[in-house]
């Protein structure tokens, strides 16, 4: 399928392929418990799909699914459960995935073949998981905050000058 389709044609996809490592011996689990998608995946076709798997969905109702759910009256049905203290946890997964943006390969997807794009996307996960272990300070391994601020107090042009470097004040 073509990069312009929408992610939830590949939603059925997508789930046929999971397996969840078991901690010990065994084959490993193709049902997750539970799995956290964004609002625009929480659809009722996508609440159903996930209902006959026999997995929660952990996704806050969206608004115009409320409406029409409350404009139908008794017919609309019960209000989805929703666990926010579950939902939280989405922000994992959000920030590995702009991790791995940061790779220019991962983020515009130039490759042609779907094997090939899975190659860099898991050499970029290989590059950020050494770039973690090899971290030196704590604070870098959570996030890219570390480098970020460097950046943003060196300026456009790199840091600024100071009187040992030539600058005019030293130039007198």
């Amino acid at each position: 399928m073509a990069g312009q389709c929408a992610d939830v044609a590949y939603r059925q996809a997508v789930l046929d392929a999971i397996e969840v490592p078991r901690q010990g011996p065994g084959r490993p689990r193709k049902r997750p418990r539970a799995l956290r998608v964004d609002r625009a995946y929480g659809l009722p076709a996508s609440r159903r799909l996930l209902q006959r798997r026999g997995i929660r969905c952990v996704c806050p109702e969206r608004r115009d699914c409320r409406r029409h759910r409350l404009a139908t009256g008794r017919r609309g049905g019960r209000l989805p459960r929703f666990d926010a203290r579950a939902y939280k946890g989405r922000n994992v997964v959000q920030r590995c995935i702009n991790r791995l943006k940061h790779f220019r390969a991962v983020a515009t997807r130039y490759d042609v073949r779907g094997r090939n794009f899975l190659a860099g996307v898991i050499l970029a996960a290989i590059f950020i998981s050494i770039q973690q272990v090899l971290s030196d300070r704590p604070s870098e391994r959570l996030s890219c905050r570390g480098r970020l601020a460097a950046r943003r107090s060196a300026g456009p042009r790199g840091p600024a000058p100071t009187a040992a470097h030539g600058s005019r004040a030293s130039r007198g």
